[in-house]
Parts: C-alpha cells; sequence; structure tokens
C-alpha cells in the first residue's frame, strides 16, 4: 500500500488526530486524486495513520496509508499545494512496509523552567529515569492500568541547553507495548513535583524497526 511520510508543526499540532485524516482527505480531492472507499452503506475512504499523534505534540515522521480509485500520479507537491500551514509531505512511498514491523520511536523533548534549573536539580531529574521502576497510571482501550514505563524507555539522553531550558532525547517502544513520550513528563509531576517544568514541548524524530533501521 502506497504510504506518506509528512510532518505536523506550528498551529497544526492542534488538529486532532481525526480531524487530521479529514484534511487530508480533502486535500487529495482538492489535488484532484480520489481515494478509493470501502463497500456497504457507509463508504469510507481508506485512509489510515500509524501511531496516532496526540493534540499539542509535533512531528516529523508521521505515516498515512492510502489507496486511490484508480491509477493516477500524485506528488508531495500537489498535496502540499493544498494542505494547512504546518502539514507538509516529505515524501511518498510506493510500497510502505507493515506497520507492525515499526516497534520504536525516537523523541526529543524540551522542558522550560522559568526561574532556571541547577545542575544539582538537573542531577536529580536524570536520577528519576534511574530508579528501578517508574509505576504510572497508562490508558489503553482496555482502560486503565498501573505500568512500569522504564522497560520501554530504551535510550535517553538528557543536558541543559541553557539555564532555563532541558533537552530530553529518548527511544522508546512505539507498539506492543508502547511509551507515549508524555507520561515521561507525567513521571515527574507524580515522583518529583518540585522538578516539574513550566513548560513542555515534545516531537517525534523519527521511527524504526527491530534492526534500528528507519522504517518507511
Amino acid at each position: 500500500m502506497p504510504r506518506l511520510v509528512f510532518e505536523k508543526t506550528g498551529d497544526s499540532v492542534w488538529i486532532s488526530h481525526l480531524d487530521t485524516m479529514r484534511v487530508f482527505q480533502r486535500a487529495f480531492r482538492r489535488a484532484g486524486v480520489m481515494l478509493k472507499h470501502s463497500q456497504g452503506f457507509t463508504p469510507r475512504a481508506i485512509v489510515s495513520i500509524a501511531l496516532p499523534l496526540s493534540v499539542g505534540v509535533e512531528s516529523r515522521c508521521e505515516l498515512l496509508d492510502y489507496e486511490l480509485e484508480q491509477e493516477a500520479t500524485l506528488t508531495a507537491d500537489m498535496l502540499n499545494a493544498v494542505l494547512p500551514e504546518g502539514m507538509r509531505v516529505l515524501s511518498i512511498v510506493e510500497n510502505g512496509r507493515k506497520i507492525k514491523e515499526l516497534t520504536h520511536l525516537r523523541a526529543h523533548l524540551t522542558l522550560t523552567y522559568d526561574h532556571g534549573i541547577t545542575d544539582e536539580q538537573l542531577q536529580q531529574l536524570q536520577a528519576l529515569y534511574h530508579r528501578e521502576s517508574l509505576v504510572l497510571e497508562k490508558h489503553s482501550r482496555k482502560g486503565k492500568t498501573e505500568t512500569d514505563i522504564l522497560p520501554m524507555l530504551c535510550e535517553m539522553t538528557m543536558e541543559k541547553k541553557d539555564n532555563t531550558t532541558v533537552g530530553m532525547d529518548v527511544l522508546v517502544c512505539a507498539q506492543n507495548p508502547s511509551l507515549n513520550p508524555q507520561l515521561l513528563i507525567n513521571a515527574i509531576e507524580i515522583y518529583a513535583p518540585e522538578l516539574m517544568p513550566d513548560a513542555v514541548k515534545i516531537r517525534r524524530m523519527e521511527v524504526y524497526d527491530t534492526e534500528g533501521q528507519v522504517f518507511r
């Protein structure tokens, strides 16, 4: 199945997952390319986005699968010309890999402290993620469960960018099980509230398979 790789930045991060799919359905029509629809009383456009993105989170590696009604020429420029600001198709993959082969996600988190953060506080923050466990309430389709998130945190680096800003680069499990990077911030709020940042920005950077290869 063909696949779009797109980014979602700026004000577009406030567009929900379902509305993002609607935006792309309209974009295909405006570009003069018709999506294939399912059969039945309520036909639906055959389009899906892997790993639904939380509202407010930026991404440079979103994946959208689609099927066309008939063979047609489609380019990134055709879609970008009709997409809203902040959404941009980066590339089109003719035969995307099976989504089940996507296993890991790299993200960058920017933590801002209005009154600054000391080196000692940074060390305390780093120590939080080196505990034996970090049990948090995790929401899923089956409901709420208590889950230790540390086994799903595969890599982490943390550094001060300046006196008020800390950058975190993380590699987390993306599926079966999955770790939403936002939970790393929730852990601060629960286990070390005195280290809770005043603002947080999260950006998805890339997705990978089990071999560490970029997934497309």
